[in-house]
């Protein structure tokens, strides 16, 4: 169900850059559990798990993994730099103040996370899946998104600029100042639950026969 927006339009996001320190001490992994403040994590490759670690003013950079396992991890001021993962999991996480900036991810999973204050820049991702995340301060900027899981996510200002997407899952969605302007999105699952959100004239156009059948308007030619 969406929730009521203002006529003066959606609310952009409040994101803050990651405060990290001027000197980071360099480590080369990090484990489960792990409890890590002001390093940067460089290098990494291969299978990583820190699941349910806790990472503070720290940076993750230039990483080529085969998957990363972040579940229950507790991510507080956070810059990932050009990561290359084939599977990043963060199910169930709780972020706060963290940019991806750069990289190639395959699947992002971060279904079932808490995310505040989150900025996504120049990241091309296969698979994105919030699926029942609240998720709230979010900006995705310059990414290039193949699907996009929404199904029962809790979204509250969230905007795309600049980012393309073939699949968007919208089932079950709750939202408020959702503002998918700078989206370029080829299908939505579930137009209807798109109530409450912001879109383009354009975007209107492209999507009025998947939104008229979603009304339950017969469409023919």
């Amino acid at each position: 169900m969406a929730a009521r927006r203002s006529n003066d339009g959606p609310s952009a996001p409040r994101v803050s850059t990651p405060d990290l320190p001027a000197d980071l001490e360099r480590v080369t992994g990090f484990a489960p559990h792990d409890d890590l403040l002001g390093v940067v994590i460089a290098g990494l490759a291969g299978t990583v798990s820190a699941a349910h670690a806790h990472l503070t003013e720290c940076a993750i950079a230039a990483a080529s993994v085969d998957r990363l396992d972040l579940t229950g991890a507790t991510l507080a001021d956070v810059e990932l730099d050009d990561v290359r993962a084939a599977e990043l999991t963060a199910r169930t996480g709780r972020w706060r103040n963290v940019r991806i900036a750069g990289g190639r991810i395959g699947t992002l999973d971060l279904s079932s996370a808490e995310l505040d204050s989150i900025e996504l820049h120049g990241v091309r991702i296969d698979y994105l899946s919030l699926a029942q995340a609240r998720v709230g301060d979010v900006l995705l900027r310059d990414c290039v998104l193949r699907t996009v899981d929404l199904p029962n996510a809790t979204l509250s200002r969230m905007r795309f600029e600049g980012c393309q997407a073939d699949e968007v899952d919208t089932r079950g969605l709750t939202l408020r100042d959702l503002d998918l302007r700078g989206l370029e999105a080829v299908s939505f699952t579930d137009p209807a639950a798109l109530r409450g959100a912001t879109l383009s004239l354009r975007q209107i156009g492209l999507l009025a026969g998947d939104l008229a059948r979603a009304l339950g308007i017969d469409v023919r030619d």
